[in-house]
């Protein structure tokens, strides 16, 4: 009986061990392939050019994307107002858009723009800018940057522009595969939007679930060969 159990006791051992470091090496696979996104908060420090002189303000500003298609949906956020308007602006005087500047393996700049203002704005308090989106699509492949750049404010027949002095670090790092296939600084194509729902995703998300998929794939291949291998030994 002792012998029984030492031939057989050890198999079903010996055949989880298997399937553990299967089920390791695949999620391993997709971990290691898994598309490179990144993004962080940048403090950007606005000068501005308004109708009654200069002025300036530093905001945190988040850069999100989301895969559509093959495009990647911008949304560009500010977290502290950069400029003030010595009179009330009223709902819907003021209309924001901005600019996002590409780097690394694209050049170039994204628009982006946002809707009015929902709610009247004081007069000498710092504006509210709301967030600001816009459409990438990429042309080469690579690492590509995205930095927060000029930011323009049209309210009450005015114009007032707005531009980082601290040349910010990117905000947003994402590694794109373009149509053309091959690496390189091309120009991005680019067309503005307006603002809408959340975008909690950042970098292809498409691409990480289809490399799930695959790894998945080899995890149930790694299974199916452990258990042919347990009744193999069972019969034997």
């Amino acid at each position: 009986m002792a012998r029984f159990y030492e031939q057989h006791g050890r198999r079903p051992r010996r055949a989880a061990g298997l399937a553990a470091a299967v089920a390791m090496a695949a999620g391993s696979a997709v971990m290691l392939t898994a598309p490179a996104a990144h993004a962080e908060v940048v403090d950007v420090n606005y000068q501005c050019r308004t109708p009654i002189g200069n002025k300036g303000a530093v905001s945190p500003i988040d850069i999100k994307s989301t895969p559509s298609g093959g495009a990647y949906k911008l949304v560009m956020s500010f977290q502290k107002g950069v400029s003030s308007s010595p009179v009330e602006l009223g709902k819907g005087a003021m209309k924001p858009s901005a600019l996002i500047k590409l780097g690394g393996a694209e050049s170039g700049t994204v628009p982006v723009s946002g809707p009015p203002n929902d709610q009247a704005i004081p007069a000498n308090t710092p504006i509210k800018i709301s967030d600001l989106s816009g459409t990438y699509t990429p042309k080469g492949s690579g690492k590509v940057t995205f930095t927060a750049s000029t930011l323009t404010i049209k309210a009450l027949g005015t114009t007032t522009t707005c531009t980082p002095s601290n040349h910010p670090q990117p905000s947003l790092t994402l590694d794109v595969k373009g149509a053309g296939g091959s690496g390189g600084s091309t120009g991005g194509s680019a067309t503005g939007g307006s603002s809408g729902g959340q975008l909690p995703q950042t970098g292809p998300a498409d691409s990480a679930i289809a490399l799930g998929t695959l790894g998945g794939t080899v995890l149930l291949a790694g299974a199916a060969g452990v258990l042919w291998l347990t009744r193999r030994h069972q019969r034997a």
